[in-house]
């Protein structure tokens, strides 16, 4: 065999062997993942750390503070994704009253049965719940004024597809409302930067941003604008963007 020989065939072996991998990541997403990019940065694990520190969380009045920037009314219909525990479950219910609608959404089975025994204790009749998936939230479309992402966001692991499914959601003028923490996406944080061009990306419009003590980090809020992109236009942020400052 010549020098060129084995050189063409170490070439079609690395490509092949490229191929087999890139084969194989795909299948490790989920099925309605995988016209989409991957995110290209890091992903935080679920915890409950937020959930959990409710007295300290309501201490700063971070519920109130987040739904008067997000001019959350009586009548109004909102999501609560990533719900939890439902600590904004229950203010959410609360503001919108009864003749407004909450959707608590969540990933977790377990999460949403707890969930579930906290609505019905508190008789919380404009609450409903959903189990989601990872890439999907599965929020009816045409549905929602706001739309609550509440340090939760870092731990999407399809950060395209959720958003892409999650767009239809929005009634006209309808907002997505992130808070988050400045830091590293693996520190259960994202960087402004990397969170304004992932959503950029599937065609939403910053139309507000606030930093807060209070918020442990800061608020973030988003407009769909023109048609909802094709899955294969989705261009991907770089993970050179997922650095503070």
């Amino acid at each position: 065999m010549t020098r060129a020989s084995a050189a063409l065939l170490l070439a079609a072996f690395a490509a092949a062997l490229a191929s087999c991998h890139g084969q194989d990541s795909e299948a490790d997403r989920p099925e309605a993942a995988r016209g989409f990019p991957s995110a290209d940065r890091a992903i935080s694990s679920r915890k409950q750390a937020f959930s959990s520190a409710e007295p300290l969380r309501e201490s700063r009045n971070e519920a109130r503070l987040v739904m008067d920037l997000a001019e959350v009314g009586p009548g109004m219909s909102v999501a609560d994704v990533g719900a939890g525990g439902g600590y904004y479950t229950i203010q959410l219910s609360e503001r919108v009253g009864e003749k407004g609608r909450v959707l608590a959404e969540d990933i977790d089975p377990h999460v949403i049965e707890q969930l579930g025994i906290r609505v019905q204790h508190d008789r919380l009749d404009d609450v409903s719940i959903r189990l989601g998936t990872p890439e999907d939230p599965k929020l009816p479309a045409n549905s929602f004024d706001r739309v609550f992402l509440i340090h939760m966001y870092h731990e999407v692991s399809e950060p395209y597809a959720f958003l892409w499914y999650m767009r239809p959601a929005l009634r006209t003028g309808g907002k997505v409302v992130v808070v988050d923490v400045d830091r590293a996406t693996d520190q259960h944080g994202i960087p402004p930067a990397l969170l304004f061009c992932e959503f950029s990306s599937v065609g939403f419009r910053l139309s507000r941003f606030v930093r807060k003590p209070e918020l442990q980090g800061y608020y973030a809020e988003f407009e769909a604008v023109g048609p909802r992109p094709d899955p294969k236009a989705i261009s991907p942020c770089r993970v050179a963007s997922n650095a503070n400052g």
